[in-house]
């Protein structure tokens, strides 16, 4: 599976992520962090909720805890009636294995389904890539990127992001501009460089994580269209389930997180929207405040 901590870190996953600084995902050739033989020592503290994270990655975390997933590790520890601590690591290769595998922290707050380099809890939010419009740009109504009128424009693009393929598939290549896929998230954003690119005029369009392109786009005056591409059939996914990590051993630990996650899915649904993050249900549709607190997927035990 494509990862979306490719997603993330390219530009999302992470995703988050995802699309999005995003390379420690995608790598194929990875041993599993842990092995399930692995003895368990759970939770080193059990009063402390200690998070794995990524001191420069906005919209998902930083070390001012100004990120969803910063916000959602406050939610989780308030509910479980633990201390928050964090252990700060750039998420690039060697995240997982610095941080959860050396029993740094237990837990990563963003990790998708399908990754076998942690052990993934039941999904708490489903998302695409997206394309980034301005409004009036003529662009707003389109739905996948093999649509004519992206024919000629300029389009950004994170390298070696699934997304790509597609624009290699339809000819939009050429003109496209590429941002880097792995980056040091802390002194680096390619997310932040393409939303400049195109409030400027440089790119057309461009086509980000959607974490990444709702939270960007939001901020931005006048703020950005964003268009979620879940109609692309012919090539990799771009609609990924998002999850939160933990060690292969930690059974207990990810069934007590799967349970909260049920029972806060409402609350973690105002959070994701409030940071501009496009939710998806599992049909497609997109999840509004109306209609936040239903999880994606099937829970487990």
């Amino acid at each position: 599976m494509t990862s979306t901590r490719s997603l993330r870190w390219c530009a999302g996953w992470a995703p988050r992520a995802a699309a999005v600084a995003l390379s420690v995902l995608f790598n194929p050739g990875s041993p599993r962090a842990q092995d399930n033989a692995e003895m368990s020592i759970e939770l080193v503290d059990p009063k402390v909720l200690r998070v794995c994270s990524d001191p420069r990655s906005l919209p998902f975390s930083n070390d001012k805890g100004e990120g969803f997933e910063n916000k959602l590790a406050e939610l989780l520890a308030a509910r479980l009636q633990k201390k928050l601590d964090y252990t700060f690591f750039p998420q690039a290769t060697g995240f997982v294995r610095v941080t959860l595998g050396a029993h740094r922290c237990d837990l990563i707050m963003g990790f998708p389904q399908g990754d076998d380099l942690v052990q993934v809890t039941n999904p708490y939010y489903r998302t695409a890539y997206a394309l980034v419009a301005k409004p009036g740009s003529g662009l707003e109504e389109v739905t996948t990127l093999g649509d004519p009128r992206l024919q000629g424009k300029h389009l950004g693009i994170i390298a070696g992001t699934p997304p790509a393929t597609y624009l290699a598939a339809y000819g939009l290549m050429a003109g496209a501009k590429p941002y880097p896929l792995t980056i040091d998230t802390r002194i680096d954003s390619s997310a932040e460089a393409m939303i400049k690119d195109l409030t400027s005029g440089a790119i057309d369009a461009g086509v980000l994580w959607g974490p990444m392109a709702g939270y960007y786009a939001k901020r931005s005056d006048p703020p950005l269209h964003v268009t979620l591409l879940t109609k692309e059939r012919s090539g990799p996914s771009l609609v990924y389930r998002i999850s939160m990590g933990v060690r292969y051993a930690d059974q207990n630990w990810k069934r007590q997180l799967n349970r909260l996650l049920h029972d806060e899915q409402a609350e973690i649904d105002r959070i994701l929207l409030d940071f501009g993050v496009p939710l998806l249900d599992e049909d497609d549709r997109p999840i509004t405040e109306q209609t936040a607190g239903r999880a994606p997927g099937t829970m487990s035990r």
